[in-house]
């Protein structure tokens, strides 16, 4: 099998139901952003040795969501809805990495060391991810299920946390930002 079709070399591309669509349609910008996120996470599981399983379990689930988020409301494309355990179980993990860390009572700056700047990435493509999904939802005759937003908007929470937690394991005092 080729892995090239042909069929998008004028500019558009097909969903999961078939419909075919400019590569520039927002829908195509919100799962191509979560796409890029799973890279970034790749990248984040590359650089930090601790939440290895969340952060591959992250990753599958970002497949899911990045897939109902290529699939159009007029197709007939059926798929798992995403679940509310997803977004409890982020929360759950925040917590948990809350209680390990000094209370936070400044800004902090991504670069504390690669992998916190490599999460602060993350985090920024995933907000980025959340707000195109939100605009998504906005356009007429579209639709994104609201736990997909609740998901992406605790994702990020999730990466900013773990930033710091990776700064705190590895024994680095965060960049605070100093107002002027």
């Amino acid at each position: 099998m080729k892995i090239y079709t042909k069929k998008g070399d004028l500019g558009d591309t097909s969903l999961l139901g078939g419909q075919r669509v400019p590569k520039s349609h927002i829908r195509i910008e919100a799962y191509g952003t979560v796409d890029e996120l799973n890279s970034q996470i790749g990248v984040v599981l590359c650089s930090f040795l601790v939440a290895q399983e969340e952060l591959k379990e992250i990753q599958d689930q970002l497949f899911h969501v990045g897939s109902h988020l290529a699939n159009s409301a007029e197709s007939n494309f059926k798929l798992d809805p995403i679940p509310q355990n997803w977004i409890d179980a982020l929360e759950e993990k925040i917590d948990l990495m809350t209680k390990e860390l000094p209370d936070l009572k400044n800004f902090v700056l991504p670069g504390s060391d690669i992998a916190n700047a490599h999460c602060h990435v993350a985090r920024c493509i995933c907000r980025r991810a959340e707000r195109l999904s939100v605009a998504l939802n906005h356009q007429e005759n579209e639709q994104v299920d609201p736990l997909i937003i609740s998901y992406l908007n605790r994702l990020s929470d999730y990466l900013f946390t773990l930033s710091r937690f990776i700064t705190h394991s590895k024994g680095t005092t965060e960049v605070v930002w100093q107002s002027r």
